[in-house]
C-alpha cells in the first residue's frame, strides 16, 4: 500500500514558516514623520479620472471623490493616493499626447484642498509624474509624491521633490504604457536583477538631486511593463528587494495578472472590481516578504488581511 509521502509531510509540517525580516524606518514626509515596519500601512487609491482601468469615471465629481476619500479613511486607510491621469496599459501617459498638466491639476487640486479642510490630519500622496503637478499638490496639502515613472518622464521631478522636502515614492517601470504591448518578455531569472539595479539607480538619482534618503520609498511596479509570469516571479522573490535598504510599497490591487490566474476558476477573466480577494491574498504574500505599504482599492478587506499578516509577523520576530 502506498504511503502517500506521510514521512515527508510530517517533516514539512515541523518546519517554521519562512517570513522575511522587515526593516524599521522613519519615513520623512513634508510636515511629519511616519514610522514604517511595525505594521503594514494601507494606502487607499482614489482616481479622479474618467478612464482608469478599475474605477475610471466613478469619482470624477468633487463630491463623490471627497465622499469616497472619507469612506476610506473611516475604514482604516493610512494614506490617500490621489491621481488625475490614468497610466493603465496603452494610455498616452508620458507622451506629448497625454492628458495636459492643467487638466490633471484641475481634477486633483480641488479634492486635495477640500479633503485637507475636512480632515486636516489626512496624509495625502499625489500620483503624478509631472513636477508642476507635484509642486501644486504639495502646496495644497499633500505630503507625498508618488511617481510611477521613477522620476524619468519629467526630468525636473527629482529636483522638485528635493526642493519641496516631501515624501517620495519612486516606482520601477519598463518604458511607457503605450509601448508595453510590444515589449519582448523577460526570462524569469532576469526580472528581479533588473528591478534591483534600476531601483538602485532611481534612489541614487533622487539623492543626487537633493532628496533625503529617509524620504524615499521604492515600488517594484507590478504590472508596469511586466507580463504575467514576470509579476509572479517578482512577487515570489520580493524579499530580495529589501537589500536595497529602503522601505517598500506593493501596488497589486486588481492587476491584470491576478485576473488571468482567476481565469482558471471560472474560465473567464473577472472584472477588476471582482479581484479584491485575490488582491488580499497577493498583499499577504507581499507583506510577509517585507512590503511596508500596500496600495489598494478595498480598504476594509485589506486592513483585515494585514492585521492577520502582521500578527503572524509579530509572532515570528
Amino acid at each position: 500500500m502506498a504511503s502517500f509521502g506521510v514521512k515527508h509531510a510530517c517533516i514539512s509540517y515541523n518546519e517554521t514558516m519562512q517570513i522575511a525580516p522587515r526593516g524599521q524606518y522613519e519615513w520623512k514626509l513634508r510636515t511629519r514623520t511616519l514610522p514604517l515596519g511595525k505594521r503594514t500601512l494601507v494606502m487607499g487609491i482614489l482616481n479622479v479620472t474618467p478612464d482608469s482601468f478599475s474605477d475610471g469615471g466613478e469619482y470624477v465629481s468633487l463630491s463623490s471623490a471627497l465622499q469616497h476619500a472619507l469612506y476610506m479613511l473611516d475604514h482604516g486607510a493610512d494614506i490617500i493616493d490621489v491621481g488625475g491621469e490614468s497610466t493603465r496599459p496603452g494610455t498616452a501617459a508620458g507622451t506629448p499626447d497625454a492628458v495636459s498638466a492643467s487638466e490633471e491639476q484641475s481634477r486633483i487640486l480641488p479634492l486635495i484642498r477640500n479633503l485637507m479642510h475636512a480632515r486636516p490630519e489626512t496624509i495625502i500622496s499625489v500620483d503624478t509624474y509631472r513636477a508642476s503637478t507635484a509642486r501644486q499638490a504639495i502646496e495644497a496639502g499633500a505630503e507625498i509624491v508618488n511617481d510611477v515613472s521613477g522620476m524619468l518622464w519629467d526630468r525636473e521631478m527629482a529636483a522638485t521633490c528635493a526642493e519641496l522636502r516631501c515624501g517620495v515614492i519612486a516606482m520601477h517601470t519598463r518604458g511607457l504604457p503605450s509601448e508595453w504591448a510590444k515589449q519582448a518578455p523577460l526570462e524569469p531569472r532576469e526580472i528581479v536583477p533588473m528591478v534591483l539595479a534600476e531601483l538602485r539607480e532611481t534612489a541614487l538619482r533622487l539623492m543626487l538631486a537633493g532628496c533625503e534618503r529617509s524620504s524615499i520609498v521604492l515600488d517594484p511596479g507590478f504590472g508596469f511593463g511586466k507580463v504575467g509570469n514576470e509579476n509572479w516571479t517578482l512577487l515570489h522573490e520580493m524579499d530580495r528587494l529589501q537589500e536595497l535598504g529602503f522601505p517598500l510599497l506593493a501596488g497589486l490591487s486588481r492587476k491584470g495578472f491576478l485576473g488571468e490566474v482567476l481565469r482558471k476558476i471560472d474560465d473567464e477573466v473577472p472584472a477588476p472590481h471582482l479581484r479584491d480577494k485575490a488582491t488580499a491574498a497577493a498583499n499577504v504574500i507581499a507583506a510577509l516578504a517585507g512590503a511596508h505599504i500596500v496600495r489598494v482599492h478595498d480598504i476594509r478587506r485589506t486592513r483585515e488581511a494585514m492585521a492577520v499578516t502582521d500578527a503572524v509577523r509579530e509572532a515570528a520576530f
